[in-house]
């Protein structure tokens, strides 16, 4: 049996944190844009974002693997090899804690711990990679527009 790691309205996200080691960025929400914060060079990317709300929050949680906080590294879930990602709503409160780790056996798969819970459960699907910490995973330099050429009036008599 497999179950949703994430319940709450997705309209009402305003910001994740994502952190991988020592590295960590911050999406947030201005109105319907979401911006890198702290980096106003790069346009966010609708296909990331999309991403992680339509694949990363969408993760089903399956089999407990382990209940054994000791046993985190090994399945990459501690706190300096996991992947952290905080959903934060509206109001500022986290709505949703997760560390991913990646499988070593089956690329496809990945575990997860939700919240305060200790257990690790293996989820359905592989998603730590669409949970980067690199602004360019997330951002592009917005794309320059491009002006037609001005017309030029072909008429070239000389009026004296």
């Amino acid at each position: 049996m497999s179950e949703a790691i994430f319940y709450d309205e997705p309209e009402d996200i305003f910001k994740f944190l994502i952190q991988q080691g020592q590295e960590a960025i911050e999406l947030s929400r201005v109105d319907t844009l979401w911006r890198i914060s702290g980096n106003d060079t790069l346009e966010v990317k609708a296909q990331s974002m999309d991403n992680l709300f339509d694949k990363v929050l969408k993760v089903n949680r399956g089999t407990i693997i382990s209940e054994n906080p000791e046993k985190y590294g090994k399945y990459s879930v501690d706190d300096s090899t996991g992947t952290h990602l905080a959903v934060i709503n509206s109001k500022g409160k986290t709505v949703g804690y997760y560390v991913f780790g990646r499988s070593k056996s089956d690329y496809s798969r990945s575990y997860v711990r939700v919240g305060s819970d200790p257990k690790v459960y293996l989820a359905d699907q592989n998603v730590t990679y669409m949970l980067q910490t690199r602004p360019t995973y997330w951002g592009e330099k917005p794309k320059e527009e491009v002006l037609p050429p001005e017309k030029i009036p072909t008429d070239t008599t000389i009026i004296k």
